[in-house]
């Protein structure tokens, strides 16, 4: 049996799914009410977003923890590459 992997910074990125759950339930049901395309289309884009801001905050924290972790203490050089690294993944 696995341990299981939690970091401090889960609850927020639940936190995070569960907004972009309600806006995806609020989406199907303005879809069921015949709302206009305008109202769904901007509903979708705050379900997008929402995901996005989740799946930026796992990505930031793995490179926080799980990958440093792995590797190792960092000398200067690497310590600026990993910080260019985490910086162009919020352009994800």
């Amino acid at each position: 049996m696995t341990q299981p992997h939690t970091h401090a910074s889960h609850p927020a990125i639940i936190k995070r799914l569960r907004r972009a759950n309600g806006h995806l339930s609020s989406t199907i049901e303005m879809l069921e009410q015949g709302r206009t395309c305008l109202d769904i289309a901007q509903q979708l884009q705050a379900v997008e977003k929402a995901i996005q801001q989740a799946k930026k905050a796992l990505i930031q924290d793995h490179l926080d923890h799980c990958l440093e972790d792995l590797v190792g203490p960092l000398g200067s050089d690497q310590r600026h590459s990993m910080d260019e690294f985490r910086e162009i993944t919020r352009y994800l």
